[in-house]
């Protein structure tokens, strides 16, 4: 009887195993993947989205087979815009829920807390946003800008006489690292330029800072001392209030030009942009790029907040860190298939030299030394429908330097 029972019983696996589904027990059917996104707090407003991408890359490439036969099973976790409670989460997801690696953070403050995390339990996190560089670490790959991959061209541009010959400028940024490290290494450059100090003015504001009335007001008396332009590194959903100020004090880009590198298309949603016409963000990617890669990446986007009933479904974009998540799940991918493992050294190993036809319009490669991508800069202004008319690009993709020339000390460390 019992050895009856034992043979019914292989009998159920067999067939189960047959119909390609097994209890967890029997097998793992899955690759766990992790998200690791701010999808309340200050930072919702930036991070949500790339959530939302990266679940439609997951879905797509489900769709097509999954990774090495098998499905990816996302584990979302909301770490609040809490910078503690990222390495929480990023331990829950390692230690706990063993995902194979980690898609996520956005402010620097938040990779910073997670990066022992990931040191100590030999974790992989791809990370999608432009941040100040003076950082490589094994575990991470970076897929959005180094400095001299956004901040350093955007100044250069603003210098030039297409962007205004601007002589005088306002570092204003949110108080944390990346504001801080980026100006740092600005006005290091903007010296090597001839731009004395007492032709930079540099703010700061807090996570969440809504008041901008008196910043914006001095900001205009700067102004009267010569040609100014404003670089602004500030970070969330700060960038409304200090957006309609502008428009409130009647600052237009004629008169004061301010290039954002943490606002697109997504941070627009939120603002009435025809004030704003003529103000600049710095990218490697806009939605208004023209070229047939891009023109399916936006129509699968918009497919899926339609399906998915994401809020404001009719009137989604796309944008530079979207972009990276989705080429940082991709370019994961393939280098899975080559080392044909998940193992974190192995796919490290692999990551190098993984190239990707991007929606930018290039094709991107993974650095064989430095964890970053080779990317195209573009220059965008802003235009009365919350889109980006591209005023400036390179010819190609750019090789990163994760460590900035401008800080003293650090120039050995350029190519390491």
């Amino acid at each position: 009887m019992k050895r009856r029972l034992v043979l019914k019983q292989l009998s159920v696996v067999s067939l189960l195993a047959l119909s390609g589904w097994m209890p967890q027990a029997y097998a793992a059917q899955t690759i766990k993947v992790g998200i690791l996104h701010s999808l309340s707090g200050t930072m919702a407003i930036s991070e949500t989205s790339l959530k939302d991408v990266a679940l439609m890359t997951i879905d797509e490439i489900n769709a097509n087979g999954g990774v090495l036969g098998k499905q990816l099973e996302a584990v979302v976790v909301d770490p609040a815009s809490n910078w503690p409670l990222f390495a929480e989460k990023a331990r829950q997801l390692l230690a706990q829920d063993k995902v194979s690696v980690v898609f996520g953070a956005w402010t620097s403050v938040s990779r910073k807390s997670v990066l022992p995390v990931f040191k100590e339990l030999n974790g992989l996190l791809f990370y999608p946003v432009q941040y100040e560089g003076e950082e490589l670490e094994r575990n991470v790959f970076y897929t959005g800008a180094a400095p001299n991959q956004q901040a350093i061209p955007a100044v250069e541009y603003l210098m030039s006489e297409d962007g205004g010959g601007a002589k005088r400028f306002v570092l204003l940024g949110t108080d944390y690292v990346y504001p801080r490290t980026t100006n740092k290494i600005l006005r290091a450059f903007l010296h090597s330029k001839g731009v004395k100090d007492s032709d930079i003015d540099e703010v700061y504001t807090p996570f969440g800072h809504a008041d901008y009335q008196t910043i914006v007001a001095n900001i205009k008396q700067f102004s009267a001392g010569g040609k100014t332009a404003v670089v602004s590194t500030i970070n969330g959903d700060s960038n409304v209030p200090f957006y309609k100020e502008l428009g409130n004090a009647g600052l237009k880009a004629t008169d004061v030009p301010v290039v954002a590198f943490s606002v697109g298309e997504e941070e627009l949603r939120g603002v009435d942009t025809k004030p704003l016409v003529g103000h600049l963000a710095a990218w490697n990617y806009f939605q208004s790029i023209k070229n047939p890669i891009n023109a399916d990446f936006i129509e699968k986007w918009k497919a899926y907040a339609k399906a998915k009933n994401l809020p404001n479904a009719a009137t989604v974009v796309t944008n530079d860190p979207m972009e990276a998540t989705y080429i940082g799940i991709h370019m994961w991918k393939q280098a899975v298939e080559q080392a044909k493992s998940t193992d974190v050294d192995k796919v490290i190993d692999a990551m190098g030299g993984q190239t990707f036809e991007a929606p930018n319009g290039f094709t991107v490669k993974m650095d064989q030394t430095n964890h970053h991508l080779h990317k195209p800069v573009y220059i965008g202004e802003i235009n009365g429908n919350g889109q980006f008319n591209i005023v400036w690009k390179t010819q190609g993709p750019i090789r990163a330097q994760p460590w900035s020339p401008f800080i003293a000390g650090n120039e050995s460390k350029q190519d390491k």
